[in-house]
């Protein structure tokens, strides 16, 4: 595939080297020539200094051809008439935008992104997609991810395995012989930096971040055997109320009414805004570091501390200082990638990052075959992908022990109607069947092949 990547940030240059690893042909646009340099030296890209939204610039990038431009600079207005630029005069099949200003996201303008207007098919604000991603994770005390598959009927949760954990040192084949009744399947260890797709003879030790596959029926369960028993949070201190502290804030008050949820900002005139829209929500102007403001939020009574300021040196200075005082659960945004394996050791529960929001929903789009959902995680190591199983594809109709998948892919669930299995070496997949899967980044394209519609299909 021919794509052409507008921006070659942190979200850019990531989906620029998880698609070029790929085979795919790519090729990146950006204003910066340090940064066009420093991209060339690191991925198998072509890559041109100029702004994007310019003809001349996209047809040197090779925009006639091109099947696919996904547009992520830090201009919206840029953004959006690379996608505009790419339909009239190039006819790109794929338009991804990322637009942050709120004006242009309003439901009353959609309109404007009609074919007949400015043909973007894919809009993405990755403020709505961290606050979607915080609000997940406060559904699952303890976890350190979240994240919905099936419909809803499954949830793949990352956790810590710490001190009491009753399964460290435990063999992973050895989890159905103890917990028989307990639909659960880990998917992934990551240790030391490195991830692990585990075999039957893996254990897990302490401090390692494991990815499991649970019905959703049976996620407190699943916490459990994982010595995760913390309660819901009823009193949640939020740090910043930009874009993301306030788009949390309102989903927090629609789908948590009962919660006790103070926000926190530092300049005046934003606090105002913030006071007169959120009709619950406690909010206190301020410093987020300052003492005495900690003292009058009562942070050692919060379960939940959730630092979205701009910058990351605060946020990860509230978490600490709010674990310090005694809050049960720290959140903290990092926008720096280096800062993430730091988090644990330092203190904080959850690194939330915007990049991996982003490539994420954007990966979701790229993917081929019958893809129906993509997460990207651990900084692109892996992706969990939910696909439909069609009739033409090679893992259908035979026990998955007779499939002989390629290595780095493990089948952590089937969702067949509204059952879920956890499957075992003699499961049989069927036509229909939504299956998930987590593959490592050097085996997602087989993935894409194996449930790939086939001529024969029709």
């Amino acid at each position: 595939m021919k794509v052409i990547v507008c921006g070659a940030g942190q979200v850019g240059a990531s989906i620029a080297r998880q698609l070029a690893n790929e085979a795919n042909d790519v090729t990146v646009i950006d204003s910066d020539r340090a940064v066009v340099q420093r991209l060339s030296d690191t991925v198998d890209a072509r890559a041109i200094v100029g702004n994007a939204s310019l003809p001349d610039v996209l047809e040197a990038a090779g925009a006639k051809t091109a099947e696919m431009i996904v547009a992520v600079t830090h201009s919206d207005e840029v953004n959006m008439v690379a996608c505009q630029v790419a339909h009239s005069l190039f006819d790109v099949p794929e338009k991804i935008a990322r637009v942050r200003q709120q004006s242009y996201l309003n439901p009353a303008w959609a309109e404007l992104y009609s074919r007949d207007h400015m043909p973007i098919d894919l809009i993405i604000s990755p403020e709505i997609e961290v606050a979607r991603a915080i609000e997940r994770r406060l559904q699952v005390p303890g976890a350190l991810d979240m994240l919905p598959f099936g419909g809803g009927r499954l949830r793949v949760i990352a956790v810590r395995c710490e001190e009491g954990c009753p399964i460290i040192n435990t063999p992973l084949r050895q989890l159905t012989e103890l917990f028989p009744d307990l639909n659960i399947m880990v998917l992934a260890i990551s240790r030391d930096s490195r991830l692990i797709v585990p075999r039957g003879d893996d254990q897990m030790l302490i401090g390692d971040e494991v990815y499991f596959a649970v019905d959703s029926e049976h996620v407190a369960r699943g916490m459990s055997v994982f010595g995760h028993e913390e309660p819901e949070a009823r009193r949640v201190v939020i740090i910043g109320g930009g874009n993301i502290g306030y788009f949390l804030t309102q989903e927090l008050e629609e789908t948590h009414p009962g919660l006790d949820v103070k926000i926190v900002e530092l300049l005046p005139e934003r606090a105002r805004y913030l006071a007169e829209r959120l009709t619950q929500a406690t909010v206190i102007g301020g410093d987020a570091l300052d003492p005495e403001i900690f003292i009058e939020i009562n942070i050692g009574l919060a379960e939940a501390l959730i630092a979205v300021s701009n910058d990351d040196e605060v946020n990860i200075l509230a978490a600490l200082l709010a674990k310090r005082a005694g809050c049960r659960t720290a959140i903290s945004l990092v926008n720096n990638s280096s800062y993430g394996p730091l988090m644990g050791s330092l203190g904080v529960d959850v690194a939330v990052s915007p990049r991996e929001s982003t490539v994420s929903t954007i990966l979701q789009r790229i993917r081929r075959g019958r893809i129906l959902a993509v997460h990207s995680i651990r900084d692109g190591a892996a992706e969990i992908i939910e696909a439909e199983a069609l009739g033409t594809s090679p893992i259908v109709g035979q026990p998955l022990i007779e499939t002989k998948l390629p290595t780095g892919i493990i089948v952590g669930a089937i969702v067949r109607g509204d059952e879920v299995i956890i499957p075992r070496p003699q499961t049989v997949v069927e036509e229909h069947d939504r299956v998930v899967m987590l593959a490592a980044a050097r085996a997602v394209k087989k993935i894409e092949q194996m449930f790939a519609v086939s001529l024969e299909f029709f």
